[in-house]
């Protein structure tokens, strides 16, 4: 994960590593390559800055370094390098944390390095690690490290102004100049690593956060994903069972109306004249041939016959004829307002749903005539099919399967699945008037 704006944060890992690598190694070894070039200095100047005592109390020294040295680094590894903190891919370096008995150990060393400094001021070079090292060993307190850092500058300042203890008036001055010197640069320097530290803490706490919302953020994402799958699954059993409720609406509009009307011309045929009788069968004939159209243009979602070469006018006009002609009873269609292009969905439900109000009617009304008006008025598009027939109570908990059985609530879903309503009024002995209202849909 990046972190956008911290472009100093934002360190490769391979980078980190290496960093880390290099300090691992330098408190492992440094003290030992500094001890070894002091003494090599000490060693050359021994016959000029030492006497003989003094010369072998430095090697004593030496070796008391180079043993607790030892010690150290074999009880436990060196005062820990900064701690590379990953979160995703910035990765910061932070201090580690001082171990048991690191100030112990900084304080014995320094003071070993005081004294090798006051034998030979080339044992300096020694004790200047001090320095580096203070803020990993010493607690993570001000006045811890810089009374360490201090101890380091008293040292260096000694070294500097020529050797401890100060032979002269003028290496007394030189002294106090250099210890002023080699302080303030030793405490300036612990303030930036202490500021440095804190923001080091803050870039790590932050990044620790913001892992922390990424890890919520990909937990959210994994269920968004299983909501997901869940809703796809849904949505498609919802689309079979809208598809089976289409298929049914369309074998009750098509196959069951014209398997209705063909065994009624067949009944009718039975008790008519030889002459009537050829007259029923032929109609019988052409609504076979109908319904097997309707049920094939179903089967892949066409539009109705009707509508293939007509437009919704035309083809309710020719439907409410056909009716009236089939069943005797008197038919009539009307359309107000100025016509529009309606897209093929919008005429043909408006179509099926006039069907299914004429089939109604038909089996149900005992009406001796019925009306269909078509309105197109502005912003949708208005069906009314009315009826003098015997009419019925809509409230009624018998009314669905009395009057309409599935013909009503197909009538309502087609309606539905175009943003539509479907009213209807009727009382017993009124008649029967269904509207259904449409946002008006035009085919460009």
């Amino acid at each position: 994960m990046t972190v956008e704006g911290e472009a100093s944060v934002e360190v490769s890992e391979g980078t980190a590593t290496t960093l880390e690598e290099r300090w691992s190694q330098f408190f492992r070894w440094g003290p030992y390559v500094l001890l070894g070039i002091a003494t090599v200095l000490a060693g050359a100047t021994a016959s000029e800055l030492m006497s003989g005592p003094e010369t072998v109390a430095a090697g004593g020294l030496v070796a008391a370094v180079l043993a607790l040295q030892l010690g150290w680094h074999t009880r436990r590894p060196p005062a820990s390098p900064p701690e590379a903190v990953d979160g995703g891919r910035a990765v910061v370096l932070v201090p580690g944390a001082p171990g048991p008995g690191s100030a112990a150990y900084f304080a014995l060393r320094t003071a070993l390095a005081f004294a090798l400094t006051w034998l030979n001021p080339f044992f300096a070079v020694f004790a200047c690690v001090g320095y580096f090292d203070a803020v990993q060993l010493l607690p993570p307190r001000p006045v811890f490290v810089r009374a360490g850092l201090l101890a380091v500058a008293l040292t260096m300042a000694g070294s500097q102004s020529g050797g401890l203890p100060p032979a002269s008036a003028l290496n007394w001055v030189a002294f106090g100049g250099l210890f002023l010197l080699n302080a303030s640069l030793a405490v300036g320097l612990a303030h930036l690593d202490a500021k440095e530290a804190e923001k080091a803490a803050e870039r790590s706490a932050t990044i620790a956060q913001l892992a922390r919302t990424n890890a919520r953020l990909e937990q959210a994402l994994a269920e968004n994903a299983t909501l997901q799958a869940q809703l796809v699954l849904q949505a498609r059993e919802a689309g079979v069972a809208d598809e089976r409720r289409r298929l049914a609406a369309e074998i009750h509009d098509t196959l069951a109306q014209g398997l209705t009307g063909i065994i009624a011309q067949l009944q009718a045929a039975d008790t008519a004249a030889p002459g009537q009788a050829r007259v029923h069968h032929q109609r019988a004939a052409a609504l076979a041939r109908h319904s097997l159209g309707e049920a094939r243009r179903s089967v892949q979602d066409l539009s109705p016959v009707a509508l293939e070469h007509d437009t919704l006018p035309e083809a309710l006009g020719k439907t409410v004829d056909a009716w009236a002609e089939r069943t005797g009873i008197s038919g009539r269609f009307t359309a107000t307002g100025t016509p529009h292009p309606l897209h093929e969905e919008v005429a043909a439900t408006l179509l099926r749903i006039a069907q299914e109000a004429l089939a109604n009617a038909e089996r149900h009304s005992g009406a001796t005539r019925a009306g269909i008006t078509l309105s197109y008025m502005g912003d949708e598009v208005v069906l009314d099919i009315r009826d003098d027939g015997r009419g019925f109570d809509p409230s009624a908990p018998s009314a669905r399967g009395s009057h309409g059985g599935f013909g009503l609530d197909g009538m309502r879903a087609r309606a539905e699945r175009l943003a539509g309503e479907v009213g209807i009024e009727s009382a017993a002995g009124e008649g029967t008037a269904v509207s259904v209202r449409v946002p008006l849909a035009r085919h460009d």
